[in-house]
Protein backbone atom coordinates (compact mmCIF):
# COMPACT_ATOMS: atom_id res chain seq x y z
CA UNK A 1 0.00 0.00 0.00
CA UNK A 2 1.17 3.46 -0.95
CA UNK A 3 -0.12 5.90 1.55
CA UNK A 4 -0.41 9.36 0.04
CA UNK A 5 1.77 12.05 1.96
CA UNK A 6 1.40 15.89 2.99
CA UNK A 7 -2.64 14.46 1.05
CA UNK A 8 -4.57 17.32 -0.28
CA UNK A 9 -8.39 17.05 -0.44
CA UNK A 10 -10.52 19.65 -2.06
CA UNK A 11 -13.97 19.83 -1.96
CA UNK A 12 -16.22 22.19 -4.35
CA UNK A 13 -18.86 23.23 -3.59
CA UNK A 14 -19.75 25.82 0.29
CA UNK A 15 -23.33 24.82 0.64
CA UNK A 16 -24.64 22.34 3.38
CA UNK A 17 -23.00 19.42 1.79
CA UNK A 18 -20.01 20.33 1.00
CA UNK A 19 -19.41 22.07 4.71
CA UNK A 20 -20.22 18.83 6.32
CA UNK A 21 -17.71 17.07 3.98
CA UNK A 22 -15.07 19.55 5.34
CA UNK A 23 -15.89 18.94 8.79
CA UNK A 24 -16.14 15.34 8.23
CA UNK A 25 -12.85 15.61 6.68
CA UNK A 26 -11.23 17.74 9.82
CA UNK A 27 -12.14 15.68 12.68
CA UNK A 28 -11.85 12.50 10.89
CA UNK A 29 -8.24 13.54 10.18
CA UNK A 30 -8.92 12.40 5.88
CA UNK A 31 -6.33 14.45 4.57
CA UNK A 32 -3.78 16.71 5.99
CA UNK A 33 -4.94 19.28 4.01
CA UNK A 34 -8.48 20.12 3.47
CA UNK A 35 -9.48 23.44 0.89
CA UNK A 36 -12.86 24.28 0.26
CA UNK A 37 -13.67 25.66 -3.37
CA UNK A 38 -16.96 27.78 -4.21
CA UNK A 39 -17.58 31.33 -6.60
CA UNK A 40 -19.19 32.08 -3.96
CA UNK A 41 -16.63 34.13 -1.94
CA UNK A 42 -18.43 35.64 1.10
CA UNK A 43 -19.87 32.22 1.70
CA UNK A 44 -17.09 29.81 1.40
CA UNK A 45 -14.75 32.50 3.13
CA UNK A 46 -16.79 32.48 5.87
CA UNK A 47 -16.97 28.48 6.17
CA UNK A 48 -13.51 28.18 6.02
CA UNK A 49 -13.19 30.56 8.73
CA UNK A 50 -15.16 28.61 10.75
CA UNK A 51 -13.80 25.62 10.25
CA UNK A 52 -10.21 27.21 11.11
CA UNK A 53 -11.58 28.54 14.44
CA UNK A 54 -11.81 24.87 15.76
CA UNK A 55 -8.45 23.36 14.01
CA UNK A 56 -7.40 23.85 17.56
CA UNK A 57 -9.27 21.02 18.22
CA UNK A 58 -9.05 18.72 14.88
CA UNK A 59 -5.51 16.96 15.09
CA UNK A 60 -2.67 17.65 12.48
CA UNK A 61 -5.39 18.72 9.15
CA UNK A 62 -5.61 22.45 8.39
CA UNK A 63 -8.31 24.19 6.59
CA UNK A 64 -7.94 26.50 3.65
CA UNK A 65 -10.42 28.03 0.47
CA UNK A 66 -11.70 30.21 -1.26
CA UNK A 67 -13.31 31.76 -4.77
CA UNK A 68 -10.10 31.41 -6.98
CA UNK A 69 -10.28 28.09 -8.71
CA UNK A 70 -6.26 27.91 -7.47
CA UNK A 71 -7.56 26.54 -4.13
CA UNK A 72 -8.07 23.55 -5.92
CA UNK A 73 -4.16 23.18 -6.98
CA UNK A 74 -1.86 20.16 -5.57
CA UNK A 75 -4.92 18.00 -4.41
CA UNK A 76 -4.93 14.40 -4.62
CA UNK A 77 -8.89 14.25 -4.44
CA UNK A 78 -11.29 16.79 -5.43
CA UNK A 79 -14.48 15.96 -3.91
CA UNK A 80 -17.94 17.52 -5.60
CA UNK A 81 -20.74 18.51 -4.01
CA UNK A 82 -21.47 21.59 -5.96
CA UNK A 83 -24.81 22.07 -7.86
CA UNK A 84 -28.95 22.74 -6.95
CA UNK A 85 -30.06 20.80 -3.61
CA UNK A 86 -32.60 18.41 -3.73
CA UNK A 87 -35.96 19.94 -2.64
CA UNK A 88 -38.57 18.35 -0.85
CA UNK A 89 -40.55 16.05 -3.06
CA UNK A 90 -38.10 16.17 -6.01
CA UNK A 91 -36.24 13.06 -7.26
CA UNK A 92 -32.47 13.02 -7.74
CA UNK A 93 -33.10 12.42 -11.25
CA UNK A 94 -35.34 15.59 -11.46
CA UNK A 95 -32.22 17.78 -10.62
CA UNK A 96 -30.05 16.11 -13.68
CA UNK A 97 -30.68 18.99 -16.72
CA UNK A 98 -29.76 22.07 -13.85
CA UNK A 99 -26.99 20.21 -12.42
CA UNK A 100 -25.69 18.66 -15.76
CA UNK A 101 -25.16 22.29 -16.85
CA UNK A 102 -23.04 22.73 -13.79
CA UNK A 103 -21.15 19.72 -14.30
CA UNK A 104 -19.96 20.19 -17.88
CA UNK A 105 -19.04 23.76 -17.44
CA UNK A 106 -16.73 23.24 -14.37
CA UNK A 107 -14.77 19.84 -14.30
CA UNK A 108 -12.49 20.78 -17.48
CA UNK A 109 -11.31 23.67 -14.97
CA UNK A 110 -10.95 21.34 -12.69
CA UNK A 111 -9.11 19.25 -14.22
CA UNK A 112 -7.06 21.80 -15.57
CA UNK A 113 -5.55 23.14 -12.13
CA UNK A 114 -6.04 19.48 -10.70
CA UNK A 115 -4.52 16.87 -13.40
CA UNK A 116 -3.90 14.06 -11.69
CA UNK A 117 -6.45 14.23 -8.84
CA UNK A 118 -8.88 11.08 -8.38
CA UNK A 119 -12.31 12.90 -8.60
CA UNK A 120 -15.33 11.63 -6.69
CA UNK A 121 -18.75 12.80 -7.29
CA UNK A 122 -21.66 13.87 -4.87
CA UNK A 123 -23.65 16.19 -6.42
CA UNK A 124 -26.74 14.42 -7.67
CA UNK A 125 -27.84 12.73 -9.93
CA UNK A 126 -24.41 11.59 -9.06
CA UNK A 127 -24.29 8.47 -11.90
CA UNK A 128 -25.93 10.19 -14.70
CA UNK A 129 -23.46 13.32 -13.84
CA UNK A 130 -20.26 10.65 -13.53
CA UNK A 131 -21.13 9.57 -17.19
CA UNK A 132 -21.02 13.00 -18.18
CA UNK A 133 -18.11 13.86 -16.15
CA UNK A 134 -16.36 11.08 -18.16
CA UNK A 135 -17.86 12.59 -21.46
CA UNK A 136 -16.45 16.00 -20.93
CA UNK A 137 -12.51 15.08 -19.56
CA UNK A 138 -12.34 11.42 -20.87
CA UNK A 139 -10.62 10.88 -17.68
CA UNK A 140 -10.41 6.63 -17.34
CA UNK A 141 -13.20 5.33 -15.27
CA UNK A 142 -11.14 4.50 -12.20
CA UNK A 143 -10.34 7.97 -11.24
CA UNK A 144 -13.65 9.47 -12.17
CA UNK A 145 -16.58 7.95 -9.91
CA UNK A 146 -19.31 9.15 -7.43
CA UNK A 147 -20.17 8.38 -3.83
CA UNK A 148 -22.89 6.19 -4.87
CA UNK A 149 -24.72 4.23 -2.39
CA UNK A 150 -22.29 3.75 0.30
CA UNK A 151 -24.74 6.49 2.12
CA UNK A 152 -27.08 4.06 1.35
CA UNK A 153 -25.51 1.20 2.32
CA UNK A 154 -24.85 2.86 5.76
CA UNK A 155 -28.57 3.16 6.04
CA UNK A 156 -28.90 -0.24 5.72
CA UNK A 157 -26.43 -1.37 7.87
CA UNK A 158 -28.09 0.93 10.62
CA UNK A 159 -31.48 -0.47 10.29
CA UNK A 160 -30.57 -3.88 9.91
CA UNK A 161 -28.66 -3.55 13.39
CA UNK A 162 -31.01 -2.16 14.89
CA UNK A 163 -33.50 -4.95 14.17
CA UNK A 164 -30.86 -7.77 14.30
CA UNK A 165 -29.71 -6.58 17.88
CA UNK A 166 -25.55 -6.04 17.15
CA UNK A 167 -23.37 -3.47 15.60
CA UNK A 168 -23.60 -1.97 12.62
CA UNK A 169 -19.87 -3.54 11.94
CA UNK A 170 -21.27 -6.73 12.13
CA UNK A 171 -23.85 -6.07 9.18
CA UNK A 172 -22.40 -7.11 5.52
CA UNK A 173 -24.69 -6.15 3.42
CA UNK A 174 -25.01 -3.43 0.13
CA UNK A 175 -27.20 -1.75 -1.59
CA UNK A 176 -26.33 -1.39 -4.99
CA UNK A 177 -27.47 0.26 -8.25
CA UNK A 178 -28.72 3.82 -8.82
CA UNK A 179 -28.00 6.01 -6.15
CA UNK A 180 -32.01 6.58 -5.99
CA UNK A 181 -35.12 5.28 -6.50
CA UNK A 182 -34.17 2.17 -8.40
CA UNK A 183 -31.73 0.96 -6.01
CA UNK A 184 -31.69 -2.59 -4.00
CA UNK A 185 -30.12 -4.75 -1.32
CA UNK A 186 -28.02 -7.26 -2.40
CA UNK A 187 -30.38 -9.63 -0.35
CA UNK A 188 -28.36 -12.83 -1.89
CA UNK A 189 -25.07 -12.36 -0.14
CA UNK A 190 -26.09 -10.56 2.95
CA UNK A 191 -24.97 -11.53 6.14
CA UNK A 192 -25.17 -10.62 10.19
CA UNK A 193 -21.45 -11.80 11.01
CA UNK A 194 -21.56 -15.24 9.21
CA UNK A 195 -24.85 -16.23 8.83
CA UNK A 196 -27.36 -15.60 5.88
CA UNK A 197 -29.55 -12.52 6.55
CA UNK A 198 -33.02 -14.84 6.21
CA UNK A 199 -31.38 -17.02 9.33
CA UNK A 200 -29.98 -14.87 11.90
CA UNK A 201 -31.84 -14.67 15.11
CA UNK A 202 -30.66 -14.31 18.76
CA UNK A 203 -32.42 -13.65 22.04
CA UNK A 204 -35.01 -11.10 21.61
CA UNK A 205 -34.59 -10.91 18.08
CA UNK A 206 -36.69 -13.53 16.20
CA UNK A 207 -35.48 -14.37 12.41
CA UNK A 208 -36.64 -11.64 10.16
CA UNK A 209 -39.28 -12.65 7.17
CA UNK A 210 -38.81 -11.52 3.36
CA UNK A 211 -41.54 -9.10 3.70
CA UNK A 212 -39.99 -7.54 6.29
CA UNK A 213 -36.31 -6.93 4.46
CA UNK A 214 -38.84 -5.63 1.65
CA UNK A 215 -40.15 -3.28 3.77
CA UNK A 216 -36.81 -1.95 5.47
CA UNK A 217 -34.97 -1.84 1.66
CA UNK A 218 -37.99 0.93 0.88
CA UNK A 219 -37.24 3.11 4.59
CA UNK A 220 -33.70 2.75 3.16
CA UNK A 221 -34.80 3.94 -0.43
CA UNK A 222 -36.77 7.10 0.93
CA UNK A 223 -34.34 7.85 4.01
CA UNK A 224 -33.41 10.73 2.17
CA UNK A 225 -36.53 11.87 1.43
CA UNK A 226 -37.60 12.20 4.89
CA UNK A 227 -34.63 13.77 6.08
CA UNK A 228 -35.58 16.57 3.14
CA UNK A 229 -38.55 17.25 4.09
CA UNK A 230 -37.98 17.42 8.04
CA UNK A 231 -34.88 19.73 7.67
CA UNK A 232 -34.03 20.85 3.80
CA UNK A 233 -31.06 18.75 3.32
CA UNK A 234 -29.35 15.99 4.07
CA UNK A 235 -25.89 16.34 5.26
CA UNK A 236 -24.40 14.89 8.10
CA UNK A 237 -24.03 11.03 6.87
CA UNK A 238 -22.89 11.96 3.09
CA UNK A 239 -20.16 14.11 4.61
CA UNK A 240 -19.19 11.40 6.93
CA UNK A 241 -19.73 8.67 4.08
CA UNK A 242 -17.45 10.74 1.56
CA UNK A 243 -14.63 11.24 3.96
CA UNK A 244 -14.64 7.94 4.21
CA UNK A 245 -14.25 7.29 0.91
CA UNK A 246 -11.14 9.83 0.85
CA UNK A 247 -9.67 8.13 3.28
CA UNK A 248 -9.65 4.38 1.13
CA UNK A 249 -8.38 6.68 -1.82
CA UNK A 250 -5.31 8.67 0.44
CA UNK A 251 -4.45 5.86 2.37
CA UNK A 252 -4.25 3.55 -0.31
CA UNK A 253 -6.44 0.65 1.77
CA UNK A 254 -8.13 -1.05 -1.05
CA UNK A 255 -11.42 -1.08 0.77
CA UNK A 256 -14.57 -2.55 -0.60
CA UNK A 257 -17.46 -0.06 -1.23
CA UNK A 258 -20.15 0.63 -3.61
CA UNK A 259 -19.41 3.33 -5.44
CA UNK A 260 -20.57 4.62 -8.50
CA UNK A 261 -18.10 3.99 -11.81
CA UNK A 262 -18.74 4.03 -15.59
CA UNK A 263 -19.55 0.24 -16.23
CA UNK A 264 -17.34 -1.58 -18.67
CA UNK A 265 -18.62 -5.31 -19.51
CA UNK A 266 -20.26 -5.72 -15.25
CA UNK A 267 -22.43 -8.42 -16.32
CA UNK A 268 -22.97 -7.16 -19.70
CA UNK A 269 -23.12 -3.15 -18.85
CA UNK A 270 -21.74 -0.79 -20.77
CA UNK A 271 -21.61 3.13 -20.45
CA UNK A 272 -23.94 3.23 -17.46
CA UNK A 273 -22.53 4.25 -14.46
CA UNK A 274 -24.24 2.14 -11.24
CA UNK A 275 -23.09 1.58 -7.67
CA UNK A 276 -21.77 -2.12 -7.18
CA UNK A 277 -18.88 -3.30 -4.80
CA UNK A 278 -16.02 -1.90 -5.91
CA UNK A 279 -11.78 -1.64 -4.90
CA UNK A 280 -11.08 1.64 -3.72
CA UNK A 281 -7.29 2.60 -3.19
CA UNK A 282 -4.82 5.34 -4.40
CA UNK A 283 -5.84 4.58 -8.31
CA UNK A 284 -9.57 4.91 -7.57
CA UNK A 285 -12.13 2.51 -8.07
CA UNK A 286 -12.41 -0.88 -9.54
CA UNK A 287 -15.53 -2.60 -9.71
CA UNK A 288 -14.96 -5.94 -8.35
CA UNK A 289 -16.17 -8.38 -11.27
CA UNK A 290 -16.83 -11.49 -9.64
CA UNK A 291 -19.64 -10.24 -7.87
CA UNK A 292 -22.37 -12.88 -7.41
CA UNK A 293 -25.84 -12.10 -8.09
CA UNK A 294 -29.16 -13.69 -8.35
CA UNK A 295 -31.07 -13.97 -11.86
CA UNK A 296 -33.46 -11.46 -9.65
CA UNK A 297 -31.10 -9.00 -8.46
CA UNK A 298 -29.36 -9.21 -11.91
CA UNK A 299 -32.81 -7.80 -13.42
CA UNK A 300 -33.47 -5.15 -10.87
CA UNK A 301 -29.40 -4.01 -11.54
CA UNK A 302 -30.39 -4.10 -15.47
CA UNK A 303 -33.96 -1.79 -14.71
CA UNK A 304 -31.45 0.40 -12.52
CA UNK A 305 -29.50 0.74 -16.06
CA UNK A 306 -32.20 1.36 -18.21
CA UNK A 307 -33.66 4.40 -15.72
CA UNK A 308 -30.00 6.13 -15.59
CA UNK A 309 -29.98 5.83 -19.48
CA UNK A 310 -33.06 7.32 -19.71
CA UNK A 311 -32.28 9.97 -17.69
CA UNK A 312 -28.94 10.64 -19.77
CA UNK A 313 -30.73 10.62 -22.93
CA UNK A 314 -32.81 13.18 -21.81
CA UNK A 315 -30.44 15.50 -21.55
CA UNK A 316 -29.60 15.46 -25.10
CA UNK A 317 -33.36 15.90 -26.30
Amino acid sequence: MTVIENSKLTVVGAGSVGASVAYASLIRGSARHVALYDIAAEKVEAEVLDLAHGTQFTGSSDITGGSDISVVEGSHVVVITAGAKQKPGQTRTELAAVNAGILQTMMPRLLEVAPDAIYVIVTNPCDVLTVLAQEVTNLPAQRLFASGTVLDTSRLRWKLAQRAGVSTGSVHAHIVGEHGDTEFPLWSTATIGTVPILEWEAPGHPKMTVDELDAIAVDVRDAAYKVIKGKGATNYAIGLSSARIVEAVLRDEHAVMPVSTVLDGFHGLEGVALSVPSIVSASGAVPIRETPFSPNELGLLRRSADALREVRASLDA
